[in-house]
């Protein structure tokens, strides 16, 4: 392959046919190649179905077309379809061998277990220089199988050019927190416990399983958010502040992070919790409990609903509890980072009502900054109540996954996972996993739209 200008790649989906192609990846790059249409792209479908390069073209025709941004097609340099096993080294060196020129881009679309065994079988040799490889969480089954992982992937390219995704770490929300906490005097010097007395990231959603029982009734709310992307959200959030926004900058101070990262006072049985929807009704939809849904076993025990309480063993954080909590069938639709500061050290007498510590809430989607604060005034001057003011921050013109494919696609790995970053993730969660599979801690149901289970706190 030669080489070419940035804009022009060569992106290969392996697992084409599969569901995060068409819901999500497809028309993520129609929306990146609407909002930057300088950019040629090569897309390239690979996988063991038996189409033709002309129904892969129109497969990415329709999805460009239904995420209203057809015109992006015209970024389209190829769409040729490479018929090959991608999870044999064989399978895999034929679909490189056959990509059309262009900075190429493999990207997995596939169960990770299935690229780990393909990456198994490859050698250096075998990828041109500058190839990028992009793998979908979870990285590995645990810290051991993530280790070994990140050893097969080192034998064959540089940290600097593997890129395992997070659509988290693109979220606008994510970026925005950088800008808020670095570029204002107002909150960069009370980032830390002096000032801050907890901190709550929460990923809450009114859907149900979807349809997804291969996967999560394996993995479950621990896995399949707290230790893929909550983790990675708390890192970003309590980072020494980086000389630069670069890769070697962002990416070592998150590490730093969760090597410092444990469960509170390393008792996961008293600081983690679990549940399980049954039958109820969620984001206006019947849902049957979760046992019921088609295709779930309901000896795994799966959690739908997961809380670990953690703490940072810094300076900077000494003492100061990060709850992260994620759940499926909840009554409303939450994400958010909320931040509650302590109480001043003095109130003057003569003040009544709420003098409660102030509040920042980082909320994502639509990302809004909310601040809550105590104010008097009105009838009694000397009533504190609570205000309550926003700030939009935009949602950004793209949505995660396009923001995700543009670095993949640049080869900027700045907001991607290192390879410690994710075995580190997998060390903080394993005492709580060991408890839950030890049944030191019960599985809690909780109905379908309602909030989760009465006091975890």
């Amino acid at each position: 392959m030669t080489d070419t200008a940035r804009g022009d790649s060569t992106l290969v989906i392996i697992g084409a046919s599969g569901d995060l192609t068409h819901r999500l990846l497809l028309p993520a790059l129609a929306e990146l190649l609407h909002f930057q249409p300088e950019r040629r792209v090569a897309v390239v479908g690979a996988g063991r179905s038996a189409i033709s390069d002309a129904q892969w073209r129109k497969q990415v025709r329709a999805a460009f077309r239904e995420a209203d941004a057809e015109d992006a097609f015209a970024s389209v340099t190829a769409t040729p379809y490479i018929s090959a096993d991608a999870s044999t080294g064989k399978g895999l060196r034929t679909i490189i061998r056959e990509a059309p020129e262009g900075r190429l881009v493999l990207y997995f679309a596939v169960p990770p277990a299935v690229a780990a065994k393909a990456c198994a079988e490859l050698t250096p040799a075998d990828l041109p220089e500058g190839a990028v490889l992009a793998l979908e969480k979870p990285f590995g089954e645990d810290q051991k199988s993530a280790h070994e992982l990140n050893e097969v992937l080192a034998a064959l390219l540089p940290e600097s050019q593997i890129f395992r995704v997070d659509h988290f770490l693109g979220r606008s929300m994510v970026l925005n927190l950088l800008g808020v906490r670095f570029a204002n005097r107002l909150f960069e010097p009370i980032w830390s416990a002096e000032h801050i007395e907890e901190v709550t990231i929460r990923f809450d959603e009114t859907l149900g399983l979807e349809g997804r029982a291969d996967y999560y009734d394996r993995a479950g709310a621990l896995v399949d958010m707290i230790q893929s992307h909550l983790l990675q959200v708390l890192a970003v959030f309590a980072m020494e502040p980086p000389a630069a926004l670069v890769e070697e900058d962002v990416r070592s101070a998150t590490a730093a992070v969760l090597r410092a990262t444990h469960v509170w006072e390393d008792n996961p049985v008293r600081f983690s919790h679990r549940g399980r929807y049954t039958a109820g009704k969620a984001g206006g939809k019947d849902l049957p409990a979760y046992v019921d849904e088609p295709d779930v076993d309901p000896a795994r025990e799966t959690e739908t609903l997961a809380q670990v309480r953690c703490e940072i063993r810094t300076a900077r954080w000494e003492g100061v509890p990060f709850t992260l909590r994620s759940g499926k069938a909840i009554g409303r639709d939450c994400a958010e980072i909320e931040v509650r500061l302590r109480r001043v050290r003095h109130l003057p007498v003569g003040f009544t009502g709420d003098d409660d510590g102030s509040v920042l809430r980082f909320s994502l989607g639509p990302d809004v900054l909310g601040v809550e604060i105590s104010v008097n005034g009105g009838e009694d001057p000397f009533l504190l109540r609570r205000a309550r003011l926003h700030a939009k921050l935009g949602v950004g013109a793209q949505r995660a996954y396009a923001d995700v494919l543009a670095a993949v696609l640049d080869g900027d790995v700045t907001l991607s996972v290192r390879g410690d970053a994710a075995e580190q993730s997998w060390r903080i969660v394993q005492p709580v996993r060991d408890a839950w599979r030890r049944g030191d801690v019960p599985l809690e149901d909780y109905p379908a739209g309602s909030e989760g289970p009465e006091g975890w706190g």
